[in-house]
């Protein structure tokens, strides 16, 4: 597809819209590239508004990943506050909330996803609350300083990687936390059973109450605010402020209108390209085929592989192949970093000491290396992300033994 004079449009202003905006400037697209975000703010850092953002350890000003002046002079067009109504395929075009249309030659949804709710009496109470964006986190943060003044318990409902960061931050302001997980331990979705007993037993030890394997069935009210969270089992537990942080919900809804194949996710193949050929998808909005299957990655490094994916097939360049695929939260005083696809691993081998605060664990597939997962070991997660680049995989008895270098086992 030639560059030349069309306009590029990107549907989602986030760090998978902003990469794919800038890769397009930087690979020679001479025509207009605009920038379509549907909330307030421009381009902003998601991951810090969990952590340090909501424990006022950075400012507001700190979360912007580019100002409009530095946009601009790439030649990139910001439109804040425009929401997509709709893409008409057949004019190669978008329609605005407004009712105007925009004229594309290529385009990239990067729409993101969207926090999910809960289906529960009580849910819709004032005090019920998610946190997906930068006005959520403003939300959070004035009820958890309100929670704070007046002593009211936080419930969290999910043990996800949202959650336990929340809990604890919350915990850093003195909030009394309570994390509700309805399956049988924590993080069950993202790290092997051994990481979840050791998150359980950190968030214990910093007063965070943990309960796993018991579902929330009521948000209970006293006028029209939450006061609790009716558990499965008979209790409840008092609350001045619930999070949902049960997940989130790609934004498909414009790409499944429009006719591309959505699963939920609209699916994209390894160019990350749907099946309109003048059509990408990017970040959280998008799902990949795998296997016969489709994956989802939900993390900074995928947003901007895609998006520089999604551009490189707009310019019709071959798209350079991503890197190892890595994660990282922090809670607390420890620093998790997660180096490649952990899911299906069948053996999980530990490098150093859980009781010591850093360590590692290594998960195989069979004979091969799959994922690393490293807490407060840096030279643990470069090391593994340099062994799974290069497609090796280390006998299990080798990486247990950590008075041998990691370095060494690359041949």
């Amino acid at each position: 597809m030639s560059a030349d004079d069309g306009a590029a449009l990107i549907v989602g202003a986030g760090q998978a819209g902003l990469q794919a905006a800038e890769s397009l400037r930087a690979g020679g697209w001479s025509g207009p590239v605009v920038l379509l975000g549907d909330e307030d703010e421009g381009p902003y850092h998601r991951p810090p508004l969990s952590k340090a953002w909501l424990a006022r350890e950075v400012e507001a000003a700190q979360l912007t990943m580019r100002a409009r002046a530095a946009l601009e002079r790439k030649g990139i067009e910001l439109r804040n506050g425009t929401a997509v109504r709709a893409i008409r395929r057949e004019r190669h075009a978008v329609e605005l909330a407004d009712g105007s249309e925009l004229r594309y030659r290529g385009l990239v949804l990067a729409t993101g996803a969207t926090a999910r709710r809960i289906d529960l009496p009580g849910a819709q109470a004032r005090g019920v609350v998610v946190l997906r964006t930068l006005a959520d986190a403003r939300h959070l943060a004035a009820a958890l300083e309100g929670c704070a003044t007046s002593g009211q318990p936080l419930v969290i409902i999910g043990g996800g990687f949202i959650g336990l960061e929340v809990a604890a931050t919350a915990r850093k302001l003195g909030v009394e936390v309570a994390v509700v997980e309805a399956a049988p331990r924590l993080l069950a979705g993202a790290l092997p059973p051994q990481l979840s007993e050791w998150y359980a037993g950190l968030h214990a030890a910093h007063g965070v109450r943990v309960s796993c394997g018991v579902a929330p069935v009521a948000i209970e009210t006293a006028d029209g605010a939450v006061s609790g969270v009716a558990l499965a089992d008979g209790s409840v537990l008092p609350a001045g402020l619930v999070l949902v942080g049960v997940g989130a919900a790609p934004n498909d809804a414009l790409a499944r209108e429009a006719g591309l194949e959505c699963a939920p996710g609209i699916v994209v193949d390894a160019q990350a390209r749907t099946a309109d050929p003048a059509i990408y998808a990017a970040g959280d909005c998008a799902v990949r085929r795998v296997d016969g299957g489709v994956l989802r990655l939900q993390s900074v490094f995928n947003a901007v592989e895609q998006g520089k994916l999604a551009a490189a097939g707009l310019l019709g360049q071959s798209p350079t192949a991503p890197g190892v695929p890595w994660f990282w939260s922090d809670q607390f005083d420890a620093r998790l970093q997660v180096a490649g696809l952990g899911g299906g691993a069948d053996a999980v081998v530990l490098r150093g000491d859980p009781a010591g605060g850093a360590f590692s664990a290594f998960l195989y597939r069979g004979d091969a290396l799959a994922a690393v997962v490293s807490i407060n070991a840096p030279q643990d997660h470069m090391a593994a992300r340099k062994l799974l680049a290069a497609g090796r995989s280390p006998a299990p008895q080798r990486v247990a033994d950590a008075t041998l270098p990691l370095a060494a086992m690359m041949t």
